[in-house]
């Protein structure tokens, strides 16, 4: 038996240690993919706070099959779409499509943010999940439902239009 295993384990027996344990282990890592996705840390930070409520609001029915990062991944990504329909009812004229420069710092993470926001969303998900989240693309594979090589399909394309995206960035 893995460590997480016996991480969940000692949960389902009720270890407030091993719950704080899970936790300390996985908020960064789901508050970066949130914020990743909505580019505001406040409404980041809500968001992880939700996947989290979430999981455990489910965890008597959890099946503890592999790695529960990818359960979670999956309840952010919910959360996170979720969220975009609400606000889809904004009118789009009030959003700006990229942020302004001269309102911004030159931050390199900033401009990574902005680039990852203009992908298209089957893109930036995938995108995300590998590029910032470490997973693998078999990970990916199974945690989105699709096969093996739409995730490679997805990650050249994500990959292609960042490039661009940041060739058109920089000052001529």
């Amino acid at each position: 038996m893995d460590s997480e295993s016996l991480l969940v384990q000692r949960m389902r027996l009720g270890d407030a240690r091993a719950v704080e344990t899970f936790v300390t282990k996985y908020y960064p890592k789901i508050l970066q993919y949130c914020r990743l996705r909505t580019g505001d840390q406040g409404l980041a930070e809500d968001l992880t706070q939700d996947t989290f409520e979430r999981f455990f609001r489910a965890f008597g029915e959890y099946q503890h099959r592999g790695k529960a990062a990818n359960f979670l991944y999956t309840i952010a990504a919910n959360a996170c779409r979720d969220l975009a329909r609400k606000n889809r009812e904004l009118p789009l004229d009030t959003l700006p499509d990229r942020p302004d420069p001269a309102q911004t710092q030159p931050d390199l993470r900033l401009d990574l943010e902005a680039g990852f926001r203009a992908l298209p969303e089957d893109l930036r998900e995938t995108a995300l999940l590998f590029f910032f989240q470490g997973c693998r693309q078999r990970e990916i594979a199974k945690l989105q439902g699709i096969s093996l090589p739409l995730v490679k399909y997805r990650i050249r394309r994500a990959r292609a239009l960042l490039t661009d995206y940041f060739r058109e960035e920089e000052p001529l």
